[in-house]
């Protein structure tokens, strides 16, 4: 099951993001679930495991699991290489040992220090605060970014982590209009407006944060999880579905791709059964009540020293 994008390439419509997924278990986590069916894989330079995600694929294509057209991969521009995008992209490209990338994101809207290709930190100035650099704009990363699919680096381009206003911005100034967003959206954080302008100007939506970061942002920022809802508690057992299924499902029927995250075999493979059942249209009107607009990672807030969504 795919999403068709704007530029006639297909992306499958449920993937594995590897965000906080430690080293030692990248190698087993992507073997597993490209056997499991899985084929859209979401990654970043930021997540520091793109070289170990690289050697994976690379065995799975090697030993004949998978060809290389069969795969999505996505990765991301970190923020401080806003002004070095296609350094920035050769090295992703080299860690992942791919010759071009299905997807290429700018990962947060906003360009700052420059600490050096691979270096993917997050510089804060003397008072504790993201050193943002004013010198780079969103424009400007644009247009570098379309620069790589002229070079045959990159089949597509998009955002992650852009607003409505932002969004609107780089399809004025766009020539290589965004194919895909990627934001935070859950049934506690529905985000209607943003999904229904992306999906009118022909930007596929896809939940970085499906379940709503689950117990791992829990831990993290405190945040709540929708996974403990009474209402998609009950819509689960009406199903005979686990609550993250339900949820899921509710996703991929909204028309966005989904990418959860999981080192656990039994839930990568949970994960992707979601294509093998449907939500009543009375139980997704159902699920429209449970939005509290409620973001559940707030990495920004906590460790730049600033509400980047504020």
């Amino acid at each position: 099951m795919a999403i068709t994008l704007s530029n006639g390439f297909k992306m499958p419509i449920i993937g594995l993001g590897v965000w906080r997924m430690q080293r030692a278990d990248i190698r087993d986590l992507i073997i597993n679930s490209i056997k499991l069916g899985y084929r859209h894989f979401d990654c970043a330079a930021d997540y520091k495991n793109e070289f170990e995600v690289g050697q994976a694929l690379s065995e799975a294509i090697e030993t004949g699991l998978v060809k290389r057209e069969e795969l999505f991969i996505t990765t991301k521009l970190w923020n401080t290489d806003h002004g070095h995008v296609l350094e920035a992209c050769k090295n992703s490209l080299k860690k992942l040992q791919l010759d071009y990338l299905d997807l290429y994101l700018v990962h947060f809207p906003v360009a700052t220090k420059h600490t050096g290709i691979g270096v993917n930190g997050s510089p804060l100035d003397e008072d504790g605060v993201l050193d943002i650099d004013t010198t780079i704009s969103l424009e400007t990363t644009w247009r570098a970014m379309e620069d790589l699919v002229s070079k045959g680096l990159v089949r597509s381009i998009g955002v992650s982590n852009y607003d409505i206003f932002l969004t609107r911005d780089c399809l004025a100034y766009a020539k290589v209009k965004p194919a895909v967003i990627q934001i935070e959206t859950h049934p506690y954080f529905q985000r209607e407006s943003l999904v229904k302008f992306c999906h009118k100007h022909g930007i596929c939506v896809t939940a970085h944060t499906p379940l709503g970061g689950a117990e791992a942002n829990k831990q993290r920022f405190g945040s709540v999880s929708c996974l403990d809802d009474p209402i998609l508690r009950g819509i689960a057992d009406k199903y005979d579905r686990s609550v993250a299924q339900i949820v899921l499902r509710w996703g991929i029927q909204r028309n966005t791709a989904v990418i959860p995250k999981t080192s656990k075999f039994e839930r990568l493979k949970e994960n992707f059964q979601v294509l093998e059942f449907e939500l009543d249209e009375e139980d997704m009107d159902l699920i429209k009540t449970v939005d509290r607009k409620y973001r559940t990672n707030q990495v920004s807030a906590k460790s730049w020293g600033i509400d980047l969504y504020a």
